[in-house]
């Protein structure tokens, strides 16, 4: 029954990134995550370490798939959809596999005015990068080899320096349209 709820709820769809992350199997190594998360909250509060369950799944498969809802909401002894109300509401999660290297650009007013809208147009053009499909609930664009992927950030808090992004976990200041050539060439395509 869960399956069905989780299938209409949330976006899960195979994307050209799906390829770039292993399915998800939970480990030892993820079941003792959880296990020591768990273990910071009295048994009848134990569902408070959802969030900090959906992070180490998504940094481990790359993003939140069904099975992985199933798989918190087994840990927490709570049903799916709570889950699922989590990874919806927070615009960290993603929901759908990204590129191996993603990049999220800060569209706030200080880096639109900088320029973010043309870096998220270069950055497209450059990794042949539809965003004709990215709606509110599914903001991430793919690129067809799977390597790299976008989205808009609402600020990356770097105000003065922009257009700001992310590349994963890197962040880079002032990164205008014609630095987007050499900032890809840090994250190289798969060959």
């Amino acid at each position: 029954m869960s399956q069905n709820i989780l299938e209409h709820t949330i976006a899960s769809e195979e994307t050209p990134g799906t390829k770039m992350f292993p399915p998800f199997a939970p480990d030892d190594e993820l079941n003792e995550k959880a296990a020591r998360w768990i273990s910071h909250y009295p048994e009848d509060q134990k569902r408070s370490a959802v969030l900090m369950l959906l992070h180490d799944v998504q940094h481990k498969f790359g993003y939140i798939s069904a099975p992985a809802i199933d798989w918190v909401a087994e840990k927490l002894d709570i049903e799916p959809i709570k889950v699922v109300e989590v990874v919806t509401f927070y615009p960290g999660l993603r929901q759908n596999a990204p590129g191996k290297f993603h990049i999220r650009v800060c569209r706030t007013l200080s880096c639109a005015m900088a320029g973010s809208y043309e870096l998220m147009e270069k950055f497209c053009d450059l990794a042949q990068i539809d965003r004709s499909q990215t709606s509110h609930h599914n903001p991430i664009a793919v690129s067809p080899c799977g390597n790299y992927s976008v989205e808009f950030a609402e600020c990356l808090a770097s105000c003065g320096t922009g257009p700001v992004c992310m590349v994963n976990d890197d962040f880079h200041e002032s990164v205008t349209a014609d630095k987007a050539v050499d900032l890809l060439a840090k994250y190289p395509k798969e060959s």
